[in-house]
């Protein structure tokens, strides 16, 4: 079910989604907020999107969550530690196929958008300029990028520094001022304990590692879900 072949290298086919084998191993070392670990007696491990079923996740964050998944090469499973394409996340049930189209444009941040006049594969900052998708919402793409490692240029597959990015001409200088300062990311991140309104980077920082996994998990309190959604799952 991994998202991972051969020797930990991996390349994704831009018409669906799915792994087969290249260099882009440093996608393989993970920074994502990947679930939460609920506190208590029993503590357990769930799912992003488990977390929004439950209620314990408002789903505005949640689909934000998952997105940054998609975006820095993987949906994350928490209890398991799989690394998972969008694609094998929807078949295993990981994510609701209600989020496959929203989970599949943001994966593009890693493998790359079509260009619809070349037919040609372009970054994330090209199909923004091309206007392909919102700003703002590239923008928060390119920031969780950030905060997990690096920009991922979708061409050969690893990550570059802000710095050595826009060096090479992935974005603009607009862009390049606002992702070296973390304090000008995007918030709307927010906590589903303290209600706090965070960036991506504020809220995987709050994060502990699991140590079976080595994936990120967000410690929350194991009081009733308050979020009016419970039961519910995330919509479009």
């Amino acid at each position: 079910m991994e998202g991972r072949l051969g020797n930990g290298t991996l390349r994704w086919r831009k018409q669906e989604g799915e792994a087969s084998e290249v260099g882009v191993s440093s996608l393989q070392v993970c920074r994502c907020v990947a679930g939460a670990l609920v506190l208590g007696d029993n503590q357990r491990r769930l799912s992003i999107y488990q977390c929004v079923v439950e209620g314990r996740v408002w789903p505005g964050t949640g689909l934000m969550l998952l997105e940054a998944q998609a975006a820095t090469g993987f949906i994350l499973d928490a209890a398991e530690g799989h690394r998972l394409t969008v694609m094998q996340a929807v078949r295993a049930g990981l994510v609701g196929r209600e989020l496959r189209d929203k989970l599949l444009s943001a994966e593009r941040a890693v493998t790359g958008y079509t260009d619809p006049e070349s037919g040609e594969l372009i970054t994330l900052h090209q199909a923004m300029r091309k206007e392909l998708l919102v700003h703002t919402h590239a923008l928060r793409l390119l920031e969780a990028q950030v905060a997990t490692g690096g920009i991922i240029e979708p061409h050969r597959g690893h990550r570059l520094s802000v710095q050595d990015a826009y060096q090479r001409g992935l974005f603009n200088q607009e862009v390049f001022t606002t992702l070296s300062e973390p304090s000008a990311h995007t918030k709307g991140f927010f906590h589903p304990d303290t209600l706090q309104n965070l960036t991506y980077l504020q809220m995987s920082s709050l994060c502990v590692q699991d140590p079976n996994t080595g994936l990120l998990l967000l410690p929350l309190r194991d009081a009733p879900p308050h979020s009016p959604s419970s039961g519910r799952g995330l919509r479009p």
